[in-house]
């Protein structure tokens, strides 16, 4: 289990840090490459008492390292720092603390960023516009969140110079002291569907990031596509490039999540574009595909063996006047040897300040069962009984 709010682990690998991959040189070599480490001793001279051969040492040969143990990955849905929430951010640090436990408890945490970061660009012309200052990736950080999206609809809210203040932004929060890992905006579109990487007591996590939406014309992350000359959010209105970018993380991780902004607002069940993509991204080779988008919870089990979570709904968010929209929670899945083990879901409420509260009792039953029942319109299977636990 990973360290407390805002503390490390002693002698576990960094919680954020990039992989970095590296040759090793066999320290132990075959000696004598001409044929002299073969070569007959001279005879001893007659007479003389030959001793016994000793042992030559450690053997040359390593024991082989133990497999990776089972690590944890917790979801959570959308975050922005609108309106209530704002205020928060003049102390970053402390920002999130009511919810740090929850966010800290796994291994890896990974969320929905839907706002632009920065404090200049120019207003997209649309409804709702949204924007933070970089003060916002220090409160996800020092609450444990490890790798925030920005491929949504919101990523782009204030145009190019937006960006290009998000991009410095997220620059800055990976060299941080608690580093956070932006994903799915870019300079350039392979740079915008790059994956995280992390090292987790051996098992790398590789977690990409896309927005898929089903209504192109509603939805302005069409034209914010990153492309291989200009900067933008990673767009898979053609999965091609996305199956790909999974497909390559499948040759150098162990697990790969993908984490889509995707499915239609206000909808419980996921759209039938929803579905042909997770059973794309399955068939390329992904782990987990988690989602956000709808404002509300949607199903979540296995496609196969991929675990799909097809929405995680609001989580720190302005608007809680309906149940649909204040209705949240933590997903964390369990993994081992590159399967889900496990689930659990943390069932939440937001509430008036736009926090989530955790439920207990009895209300977290209610709240967990309401969960599972929304697998009831998807076509996804729970995980088998023997290795599932009770959520409360």
């Amino acid at each position: 289990m990973r360290a407390p709010y805002r503390t490390r682990s002693p002698g576990s690998v960094a919680r954020r840090s990039w992989v970095t991959v590296g040759l090793t040189v066999l320290a132990l070599t075959v000696a004598g490459c001409d044929g002299s480490a073969t070569a007959e001793p001279d005879a001893a001279p007659s007479g003389t008492e030959v001793p016994p051969p000793t042992s030559a040492g450690p053997s040359a040969t390593p024991s082989p390292a133990p497999a990776p143990g089972p690590v944890t990955i917790a979801f959570a849905g959308d975050v922005h720092f609108e309106s209530q929430l704002r205020p928060l951010l003049d102390d970053p640090a402390n920002a999130l603390a009511s919810i740090a436990p929850q966010l800290s408890a796994a291994d890896l945490t990974v969320l929905n960023l839907e706002t632009s970061i920065g404090t200049s660009g120019t207003r997209e012309p649309k409804r709702f516009t949204f924007q933070a200052p970089p003060q916002a990736l220090q409160a996800l950080a020092a609450a444990g969140v490890d790798v925030a999206t920005m491929a949504n609809n919101h990523g782009m809210d204030y145009g190019a110079g937006g960006l290009a203040d998000s991009l410095v932004a997220a620059e800055a929060a990976g060299a941080a002291d608690l580093p956070l890992a932006v994903i799915g905006i870019g300079a350039d579109a392979d740079r915008a569907f790059a994956p995280a990487v992390r090292d987790i007591r051996g098992t790398k996590v590789a977690v990409l990031a896309a927005s898929s939406a089903d209504d192109p014309t509603a939805d302005p992350t069409a034209h914010w596509a990153a492309t291989d000359a200009s900067a933008g959010v990673a767009v898979a209105a053609d999965p091609a490039r996305l199956v790909r970018a999974v497909a390559e993380a499948r040759r150098i991780a162990d697990v790969v999540v993908v984490y889509l902004h995707w499915g239609v607002q206000g909808e419980r069940c996921p759209s039938d574009s929803q579905a042909a993509m997770a059973r794309a991204l399955s068939t390329a080779g992904a782990d987990i595909v988690v989602g956000a988008h709808a404002h509300t919870v949607q199903g979540a089990g296995l496609l196969g063996e991929t675990y799909v979570a097809y929405g995680l709904g609001n989580f720190v968010w302005y608007n809680h006047g309906s149940d649909g929209a204040s209705t949240t929670g933590v997903l964390t899945l369990t993994v081992d040897d590159g399967r889900v083990v496990d689930d659990a879901w943390s069932p939440a409420r937001i509430e008036a300040d736009g926090l989530p509260r955790f439920a207990t009792g009895t209300d977290a039953t209610q709240l967990a069962t309401a969960f599972a029942d929304r697998r009831s319109c998807t076509d996804l299977q729970p995980l088998p009984p023997p290795t599932r636990r009770a959520t409360t």
